[in-house]
């Protein structure tokens, strides 16, 4: 990654922050457990324009804090443990995401 990725990469993370920080409510519920409600989100994603950022937190439920269930106390939804999550880019590349996070915030589509 060049300097100038990484420092788009932070200016948008802080601008996605922002938005989250300022009371953006996002759909964190239900959550996309099972093959059907992944493909409706995933499909709603690809309807938007890559650079509709504020929609994207919002489809994808995005929150600042990890995600816990009520049923798991052990399991913590965060994107350091999503499988899309690139450790060193600080990046979530699930690709109708593609957004520079930061590893404890969340979203629906977490996998591991």
């Amino acid at each position: 990654m060049t300097p100038e990725q990484a420092a788009a990469d932070e200016s948008l993370r802080e601008t996605l922050r922002d938005y989250l920080q300022s009371g953006l409510k996002t759909e964190v519920e239900p959550r996309a457990y099972a093959s059907d409600q992944v493909n409706e989100i995933i499909n709603r994603l690809q309807s938007l324009d890559e650079t509709d950022y504020r929609n994207k937190l919002i489809i994808a439920g995005f929150t600042l804090t990890p995600y816990k269930t009520d049923d798991d106390d052990d399991v913590e939804q965060a994107c350091e443990t999503c499988m899309y999550y690139l450790v060193h880019r600080r990046f979530c590349e699930l690709p109708e995401l593609m957004l520079p996070v930061d590893d404890e915030w969340s979203c629906r589509l977490w996998r591991i």
